[in-house]
């Protein structure tokens, strides 16, 4: 069972990203999210990020946002969180479908082997198509057009046979080496970097099954970071100690009592019992006289069974000191990683931080916390910081002694040990998959199209599990200039080009001609194109791209991910290339273009 969850989708959000593994040992809960890193290093501050970031108490405003003072409040007095904030800034918070998003198992957990030796270990979902983002602007408007856009896709995806795939990856680290690295492995708010320690691929998950019943199988599922199996046990992460009680809790209010674990969804497929008798919902009628241990009335049963017959036991560690409410000087750390994330972006990833960080911080009407998160960033970049203040009207950070002072406890990374300062494994540019299947393409037709055309884009779009769904002022079939109908999938009322992966308008001159003169296609190209995707005509359409392109026929249409050709000519050589543009996705060297666009 895999599920997926956010906020309302299209918002800017951490996405849960969680595997519930039925085997032959009882459930193993892989508990992750779309983010390898968490905001707080101790649990005991997780009922304040969340108050924080919900809409403020007084007003209840804003809903399923970030962009109002008390979040920034909390972050600007929260050092340890801005690793995390960096990511949430970037396109990994925009995810293009779940499809495209990797998960990570956030904390370091240990893996044991059959002789008891313990390992560390960070888990990994790694998807198949590649990692792939919306934009801020196509992702506002997608939550208007199509609130349920992720959820749908994922739904369309799998009932059509384009089985979203995920490789598990491992990150294992010997137990001698744990202090080799600058950063403590127990440290929830810092990452391994991969080319310190490659991700080992070690299996696959498919996902070939829509749930029968939503509620019943995806609102009704209790994952829990507690529930392992033998072979996997949990580390001294302060974070992870925390959620090991707090998961337990929430389930048993959210789904009703303790029998949580007897709902279908929950239970193992393996035989497996435990001395918990009777509660709420008791599904399991115990029999015998003795429901306690130890005792002589029932044979000794119900027992706890040993290691020897396949009952869970802890690894045995060693460990020494005094046991204080305090953190390690190693989690103090709360830059270094954050600067990495932002010097491993692409240009066009970097320009998306600084427009993130300007729009949120812009809806914070406190000028004074504005200013503190400014002077916060400058600890990872001042070049950024500066930028930032220019946009949401502070000065830049210039003065060093309060740089420092905002940092609080703050302490630089462990000299001499391993580490890197750039990662190309945390930039998306370098995470492109290499197939378009699931891409959705809208072909724009109106009477007198080129059927001929359009059915050439579709059967080799088809041919690579991608589709091309017709799109139309009004619902019906329509008519091409040689007689055949061809129906149609949704009207321009009732989609909107976010919706959509790139655009194809066929020639034929009536039905160009009818386009023309039709707002709502001319939106369509210039959303699209403002967008960065493919955007691809034949025959008379290409008059057509360079009147609203290019506000006549003067314009070069030579751009990046602008298609163009001749039907006449056949189709395959123009379906190569805009098979070719689709598979790049995005073509960012139009970025310098598209500020003349109307949005």
């Amino acid at each position: 069972v895999a599920g997926f969850r956010g906020s309302p989708d299209n918002v800017r959000d951490v996405r849960g990203f969680s595997v519930k593994f039925y085997t032959e040992e009882g459930n193993w809960d892989f508990v992750g999210n779309n983010m390898p890193v968490f905001f707080i290093q101790d649990a005991i501050k997780f009922p304040d990020v969340i108050h924080a970031v919900k809409p403020e108490p007084h007003n209840e405003i804003p809903q399923a946002s970030s962009a109002h003072d008390n979040f920034w409040d909390f972050i600007s007095l929260m050092p340890e969180s801005m690793h995390m904030i960096m990511w949430v800034m970037s396109d990994r918070a925009l995810p293009r479908s779940y499809a495209e998003m990797e998960g990570f198992g956030v904390h370091t957990f240990r893996m044991i082997d059959v002789k008891g030796k313990s390992r560390f270990v960070k888990f990994h979902w790694k998807p198949v198509a590649g990692v792939q983002s919306l934009v801020w602007d196509e992702n506002q408007k997608i939550a208007g057009n199509d609130p349920d856009f992720h959820r749908r896709n994922l739904a369309e995806m799998i009932e059509e046979g384009n089985f979203p795939e995920f490789e598990l990856g491992v990150q294992v680290v010997e137990e001698e080496d744990e202090f080799a690295f600058g950063f403590d492995l127990l440290d929830p708010t810092k990452i391994i970097p991969e080319e310190l320690v490659p991700v080992q691929k070690i299996g696959k998950m498919t996902l070939n099954r829509n749930p029968d019943n939503f509620f019943a199988e995806t609102e009704q599922v209790a994952f829990h970071p507690g529930h392992v199996v033998p072979g996997i046990d949990f580390t001294n992460d302060p974070l992870l100690q925390g959620r090991l009680f707090s998961y337990i809790d929430t389930q048993i209010s959210r789904l009703g009592g303790p029998n949580f674990n007897e709902i279908p969804i929950n239970r193992p497929i393996s035989d497996v019992h435990n001395n918990q008798r009777d509660g709420m919902h008791r599904q399991t009628i115990d029999k015998g006289v003795a429901n306690y241990f130890p005792n002589t009335r029932g044979g000794g049963c119900p027992m706890m069974a040993p290691e020897s017959a396949g009952g869970y036991t802890h690894h045995m560690e060693r460990v020494e000191g005094h046991k204080i409410r305090e953190r390690s000087d190693s989690f103090k750390d709360y830059f270094s990683q954050a600067k990495l994330f932002y010097d491993s972006m692409a240009d066009i990833e970097k320009r998306h931080i600084l427009d993130a960080f300007q729009f949120e911080l812009s809806k914070v009407k406190d000028k004074a916390i504005r200013e503190r998160m400014v002077y916060m960033i400058a600890n990872i970049d001042k070049n950024l910081a500066g930028k930032i203040a220019e946009g949401v009207g502070v000065s830049k950070p210039t003065d060093k002694a309060r740089i420092k002072e905002v940092a609080r406890d703050a302490k630089p990374q462990k000299k001499g040990a391993k580490h890197t300062d750039k990662s190309p494994a945390l930039s998306m540019e370098n995470l492109k998959g290499d197939s378009i299947k699931g891409r959705k393409v809208a072909v724009i037709i109106e009477e007198g199209f080129d059927f001929v055309a359009v059915s050439g884009l579709k059967k080799a779009l088809e041919k690579e599990k991608s589709s091309a769904k017709i799109v139309s002022k009004f619902h019906g079939p329509i008519k091409s200039k040689t007689g055949e109908m061809l129906d149609t999938d949704e009207t321009l009322a009732t989609c909107a080009s976010v919706l959509f992966d790139a655009i194809y308008i066929p020639g034929g001159a009536d039905s160009v001609n009818k386009m023309k003169k039709m707002g709502d296609v001319r939106h369509f190209i210039l959303e699209t194109y403002k967008h960065c995707k493919t955007v691809g005509a034949t025959d008379e359409a290409t008059a057509l791209l360079r009147e609203v392109l290019f506000d006549g026929n003067t314009g070069d249409l030579k751009q990046p991910g602008v298609v163009t050709g001749l039907a006449l000519k056949g189709m395959k050589d123009f379906s190569g290339q805009f098979k070719q543009a689709l598979l790049q996705y995005r073509h960012w060297e139009r970025v310098s273009d598209i500020d003349r666009v109307p949005a």
